[in-house]
């Protein structure tokens, strides 16, 4: 199966988890999954917080909304560190696209 082909079986785990300690480490699985997300929602609350006084300091002093020599620096950084975790690299730059992209939107909207 290729990456962009969805597997359509069926996967109900819960039904299971009484009697099927596959399904049960599934579940105590996602529930590390859900914690996870959940911080990772509140680390991008804090984020964009911050990135939004960012964009405020840099319309207050007549910046641009973009820093590309920045940009170059958080992916390089970001890259190195997923390495380092044993993570592919394009999952990083694909957030930091992301999350850049949202923070000069951010930006330039409150620079008008």
């Amino acid at each position: 199966m290729s990456e962009h082909e969805t597997d359509t079986r069926e996967t109900v785990v819960d039904k299971y988890t009484a009697t099927n300690s596959f399904a049960a480490q599934i579940q105590q699985l996602r529930q590390s999954i859900d914690g996870i997300d959940t911080e990772i929602v509140k680390l991008l609350a804090r984020r964009f917080a911050i990135t939004d006084t960012v964009g405020q300091l840099k319309a207050q002093a007549g910046f641009a909304p973009a820093d590309p020599d920045r940009e170059h620096q958080q992916v390089a950084q970001l890259r190195a560190l997923a390495e380092q975790e044993g993570l592919d690299p394009m999952i990083v730059e694909q957030y930091h696209a992301l999350v850049a992209s949202v923070a000069k939107e951010r930006h330039a909207h409150i620079a008008h």
